[in-house]
């Protein structure tokens, strides 16, 4: 298989080049690797492949020229790539997917990026080796050279090494041993020591359920798993037993009004039936409703109260089991104690907005809002409770959001319409955090 690699820098790639199973894949044939410097292909004397910004701005913007010639010189270019954080993200699938192609051609861009002209034009594919920003594109063109090219047949020194590693299937890789059999008083797993092909096969595949359960929950969403994989995970570790860590707190005060400013708003009926049904459908910890006046937390209370011992809950025993969730706070740290307490840890708080930005204070300019991906919040509901804050009237006010140790990613929808209730929205986040996806 053919990599062509157009960089700046060709210097960067020397070492690697060399270096373990792909310097030996090089010398053996099995992949080859052509470096092209788009310097070489500059008209001036000082060989410039880069200008300013149209529109002003920091940094400079590779030229379409130099990279253009570069291209039009590649004797097999096949599939060709330019590394970039907005692009496809560099899966083990899509490793595979390119695995099958005869030649890559990968540009590494550098400065600000290339002018976009030349992407368009030359059918470009943007690749993301991750969500974080690089110098330039070399490290991920390293990245996606080894990621594909130990894919080749050939490469590795025992083909099924391929195969049997995280993100096969979807899964993170199982845990892996060697000698000595004790090591600082901890053994080998015992199944590992007993000869049966069957036993390790299985114990592989449940601690690969397991760790990726753990560590990367929203790879299960997309994982190729069997009935008995569902099992396995429903029968130990599953979102629900990662939900009893999560709270719900539905915030009257500080909100905002239609105007922007901080408000109290009135508690409604639906909000707790509905908020609470949610709850015990997905096995919460409970839900709690936070408002500073009196005679609304003992409205809340009787409501409460008429359907879990009155004659609400006698005659209707389910609602009766979602409404003992429920329960009232006067503010936001009253809530977060009884959380804590509850649960024996401080809970990490993460509030909710359908917003992007907010005012923080009086003449203030306006500040953009953070988002936290569903992803972080399963990582900490794997390690303790967790107090999902929304808001009624218009949203959270700013002191909210800026105390909160993250702001969940909002809801979307397929129109420029952004009014969905708090209940409809807190379903929707649930779901997303502790659906059961597989």
């Amino acid at each position: 298989m053919l990599f062509t690699i157009l960089t700046l820098f060709p210097e960067f790639f020397a070492g690697p080049l060399k270096a373990a199973q792909l310097g030996k894949a090089l010398d053996s044939g099995v992949v080859a690797v052509d470096l092209v410097n788009p310097r070489d292909f500059a008209t001036d004397r000082h060989r410039t492949v880069d200008d300013r910004p149209y529109g002003g701005g920091p940094g400079m913007v590779m030229m379409p020229g130099p990279l253009s010639e570069a291209l039009a010189g590649i004797r097999e270019p096949g599939r060709k790539l330019v590394l970039a954080p907005s692009g496809r993200p560099l899966t083990q699938d899509f490793a595979r997917e390119l695995a099958l192609e005869p030649a890559l051609t990968l540009v590494c861009g550098r400065y600000e990026g290339i002018d976009e002209r030349l992407i368009e034009d030359e059918g470009l594919e943007s690749v993301s080796v991750g969500d974080f920003v690089l110098n330039g594109g070399e490290a991920a063109a390293l990245c996606l050279l080894e990621a594909v090219g130990r894919l080749v047949p050939g490469f590795m020194g025992k083909e099924e090494s391929g195969d049997d590693e995280s993100f096969s299937g979807g899964l993170l890789e199982h845990p892996h041993y060697t000698r000595p059999e004790v090591y600082r008083e901890r053994e080998v797993p015992e199944v590992l020591r007993g000869g049966s092909h069957a036993k390790v096969a299985q114990w592989r595949r449940e601690e690969s359920l397991r760790r990726t359960l753990s560590r990367r929950p929203e790879l299960l969403q997309t994982a190729h798993l069997s009935g008995s994989d569902i099992d396995f995970l429903r029968a130990g570790k599953r979102p629900a037993s990662l939900a009893r860590g999560l709270t719900l707190c539905l915030l009257h005060h500080p909100v905002l009004d239609k105007s922007g400013k901080p408000a109290t708003v009135s508690l409604t009926n639906l909000d707790i039936h509905d908020m609470c049904r949610v709850s015990r459908t997905y096995e919460l910890a409970g839900v709690c409703f936070v408002t500073p006046l009196v005679d609304q937390r003992e409205l809340g209370q009787r409501l409460l109260t008429h359907w879990t011992e009155g004659a609400g809950g006698r005659t209707n025993p389910d609602r009766a089991g979602a409404l003992s969730l429920g329960r009232m706070a006067e503010s936001l740290d009253e809530a977060i104690t009884q959380v804590a307490e509850s649960a024996g840890a401080q809970p990490k708080v993460v509030a909710t907005s359908a917003r992007t930005s907010y005012r923080p204070a009086r003449g203030t300019k306006e500040r953009s809002i953070a988002f936290c991906p569903p992803a972080q919040v399963r990582r900490w509901l794997a390690e303790g409770p967790v107090l999902l804050v929304l808001g009624t009237g218009h949203g959270l006010a700013p002191e909210v959001l800026t105390r909160a140790d993250a702001v969940l990613s909002p809801v979307r929808g397929f129109a420029l319409y952004n009014h969905l209730s708090v209940r409809s929205a807190a379903a929707i986040l649930v779901d997303r955090l502790l659906g059961d996806a597989w």
